[in-house]
């Protein structure tokens, strides 16, 4: 199937869990595919997961720099190596972009998207960043990595942290996939990848009036108070979309399948469930 999308692709590690229809799980900035353990973990128990680190992300290195359809390269590459006709999408964040992106690039492969925490117009309201707000950073995902879900550190540096803009339920659960996940995945994300993603974003990124053409159904899920993909943009891309069922989770941010993981679970089951004739 290879062709001139695919020539200069490059070959990315991938964690692969389970049985049963492709599900395509791509990470956020900064991530991995092991990022998205808190979706893997539960779907491959009737799925086959196929969660790549993306170029520039984890394990997938890659010298020089790189441009965002790059991305869409690399993963047309990888469902023809893994001979993946069709599958379902699910993205987190930037991953929902790339989800968005490659619906409308294979629409035949693509037969569902589950879109979280994205926007196809992404739009933020996260406030100035302080040298404290670094400081306590720092600190809290240090400690949480030495000692993760410890209470006194997530009260007395995390709560002063960045990690308050990230999630609103300070939770031990949350904690935990920060210091499993996150962390590992932020140290491993390459300045190429960072600048790619920037670039796309000031040159002001927008995709809502193609929306119309992906006729696969859509789940779109957002926290009701996420600072970096707003509820707003989020819920505005669901409106473009035609097949779409929307769900937003108060008291939540952008980490909210880490803040409140079997809620959420719970509705993509249900989703899939309600659309299962439809995507396979």
């Amino acid at each position: 199937m290879g062709d001139r999308h695919t020539a200069d692709a490059v070959k990315l590690n991938v964690y692969v869990q389970g049985q049963g229809f492709p599900i395509l799980a791509l990470h956020g900035h900064p991530g991995s595919g092991r990022s998205l353990s808190v979706f893997t973990n539960h779907l491959s128990k009737r799925y086959q997961t196929f969660a790549p680190d993306l170029r520039g992300y984890g394990k997938s290195r890659f010298q020089g720099n790189f441009a965002m359809q790059d991305h869409l390269n690399d993963l047309e590459a990888l469902l023809d190596r893994f001979e993946i006709e069709k599958c379902l999408v699910l993205g987190w964040s930037l991953g929902g972009i790339l989800a968005m992106e490659l619906a409308l690039r294979l629409p035949q492969r693509v037969t569902g998207l589950i879109l979280v925490a994205t926007a196809a117009r992404p739009r933020g309201n996260h406030p100035p960043i302080s040298w404290q707000d670094n400081v306590y950073t720092g600190v809290a995902g240090i400690l949480n990595c030495i000692k993760p879900s410890w209470q006194w550190n997530i009260e007395t540096f995390g709560k002063r942290s960045l990690f308050r803009y990230l999630i609103q339920q300070h939770t031990p659960t949350a904690y935990g996939y920060l210091a499993k996940d996150a962390v590992p995945a932020y140290l491993q994300t390459s300045p190429a990848a960072t600048r790619a993603l920037y670039t796309a974003i000031q040159a002001g990124y927008n995709r809502l009036t193609d929306l119309w053409q992906i006729e696969s159904p859509s789940l779109v899920l957002a926290g009701a108070q996420d600072r970096h993909i707003t509820v707003d943009a989020s819920l505005e891309t669901a409106r473009h979309l035609n097949n779409c069922q929307w769900q937003s989770y108060p008291n939540t941010a952008h980490l909210f399948p880490w803040e409140i993981p079997e809620q959420v679970l719970r509705d993509i089951d249900h989703w899939l469930e309600e659309h299962s004739p439809e995507i396979y």
